[in-house]
């Protein structure tokens, strides 16, 4: 998919002002540029280069299992790509990696590049599915360790062939249901459209380290069912996704010491 009409159609999920997104000029942003925290977030050509890479693995996966039901290109960029950096954003603020480039002697997608300057986070994306908000976060923070939890094994592989191709390090795969996951809990935990969500949602809350946070992409139907299903965390205002008439992003913090 051309690069350019990918960055247009991410830029209302990364603008300041979602209804005024940042000019094309703007969309790439030169590796040396200096940071201008006032300017709209941007994405890197290397960046803008993975997703147009994962969109056709999808596409070409998605004719031989399901995956998504998101057919066409651009709403694929937009629905899960847009909503998912779009948390990106709200989760890791400061860390678009245009601004962080310019030392930097790899590419973020590269095998061991690593920008020492920002503390690693660790994130768990439950129910994964075709990657979705988990792989997108790993392109947007490149330091974060990432575990995506998929119980599915043919959507298993799918993961781990994406991780492959985009060459992207400290990503495990756990292919089995999410309430066996032993490891370390996650300073982000992230869940968007799972089944059985009234039964995911509270796994989901425990696997969330002490003042870690869930995040949870859902409609705004659901608010108040996110809210009594997991009271102990501190939820704050509900955030609404650019481009959607009745999808939020609410999180959830972990106050517990």
């Amino acid at each position: 998919m051309d690069l350019e009409r990918i960055a247009e159609l991410i830029a209302p999920f990364l603008a300041n002002d979602p209804e005024n997104p940042p000019p094309s000029s703007l969309r790439h942003r030169h590796s040396d540029a200096k940071p201008r925290v006032e300017e709209s977030a941007v994405l890197s050509l290397t960046q803008t280069r993975a997703i147009s890479i994962y969109i056709d693995l999808l596409l070409r996966w998605n004719s031989r299992i399901n995956l998504t039901s998101v057919r066409q290109p651009e709403e694929i960029v937009t629905r899960h790509f847009g909503e998912s950096l779009f948390a990106a954003r709200h989760l890791l603020p400061g860390r678009d990696a245009p601004a962080r480039m310019g030392t930097a002697t790899l590419r973020p997608s590269e095998p061991g590049w690593e920008d020492k300057s920002v503390p690693k986070v660790r994130v768990i994306d439950v129910g994964s599915g075709a990657g979705f908000p988990g792989l997108p976060i790993k392109i947007w923070a490149p330091q974060a360790h990432l575990t995506l939890i998929e119980s599915n094994q043919k959507k298993s592989t799918f993961l781990r062939e994406v991780i492959r191709s985009l060459a992207l390090t400290n990503v495990d795969v756990f292919t089995e249901r999410a309430d066996a996951f032993r490891g370390a809990k996650g300073d982000i935990v992230t869940l968007r459209a799972v089944e059985r969500f009234d039964a995911i949602l509270p796994v989901a809350a425990r696997l969330v380290a002490p003042s870690g946070r869930l995040a949870v992409l859902v409609g705004e139907a659901q608010l108040n069912r996110v809210r009594e299903l997991v009271p102990r965390l501190q939820w704050g205002d509900p955030i609404r996704l650019p481009l959607s008439a009745s999808r939020v992003l609410i999180i959830g913090r972990n106050e517990s010491g």
